[in-house]
């Protein structure tokens, strides 16, 4: 991790779960961090969980990415007082519980692909503008889940098709970055189920099935960041010891 200290991380959806868990621990990384997010006090209140003497690395940031503008002007403010982007993780995502075919379901619908897709695209394009401006060789990090990777699972249809975008754009990106003469990488990280807000609380509280907990995702984010510059994490899959799907 040593060529990243000093350098700036992006993380989105930073006020909970596996954001706030990978926002502090790129902190004590070394890292300058910007928490995005649209409940920006409780990324704000995580600096209460940080030694005193690294809270200044963190920065909150009010952003809805499922709103473009707002995606613009964060990265716009990212580049305007810390110089740009070096690390981006895409971590914003919601699941909404609904059929293809129930009647007046289209707004949640169009939440999950404005969350997981469209906010990934727009905010992995600004960052990759940053990093080619100024010849970084970065990195960008998808938290996907394993619901990228299979179907059939009750009531995950729209959750598992956003999932599998993010599975085709990934190559995709990589593709991209390299016929961009860029040497930035890109990796999608698969976890399990996660003990984060995203779940009911009937299987968090009951402990019904094996979970995974965010700070695993956030040490793997640290894994994948420290690997040499000419390795290429390309696929990362998490399962909790004893799932059984």
């Amino acid at each position: 991790m040593d060529r990243w200290t000093g350098k700036v991380a992006v993380v989105t959806g930073s006020s909970s779960g596996i954001g706030a868990a990978t926002a502090k621990k790129l902190v004590q990384a070394g890292m300058l961090v910007v928490g995005l997010a649209r409940r920006v006090e409780r990324t704000e209140a995580l600096k209460s969980d940080l030694d005193e003497s690294i809270r200044h690395r963190l920065h909150a940031v009010k952003c809805d990415v499922t709103q473009e503008e707002d995606i613009r002007k964060a990265f716009q403010w990212i580049e305007k007082t810390l110089g740009g982007v070096d690390v981006l993780v895409n971590n914003a995502g919601i699941y909404r519980n609904t059929k293809l075919i129930d009647a007046d379901n289209s707004t949640m619908i169009r939440e999950v692909l404005n969350t997981n897709v469209l906010g990934l695209v727009f905010c992995t394009r600004e960052a990759f503008q940053s990093m080619k401006k100024r010849s970084m060789d970065g990195h960008v990090i998808h938290i996907n889940s394993e619901a990228g990777h299979k179907t059939g699972l009750p009531h995950l249809n729209m959750y598992c098709a956003s999932k599998f975008a993010v599975t085709a754009l990934t190559d995709t990106l990589r593709q991209e970055f390299i016929a961009e003469d860029t040497k930035i990488k890109v990796t999608s990280i698969s976890p399990g189920m996660v003990r984060t807000d995203m779940l009911p609380d009937s299987i968090t509280s009951e402990n019904t099935v094996p979970l995974l907990e965010p700070e695993d995702i956030a040490n793997a984010i640290i894994y994948v960041l420290g690997t040499p510059p000419r390795v290429q994490v390309h696929e990362l899959t998490i399962k909790p010891v004893g799932e059984s799907f």
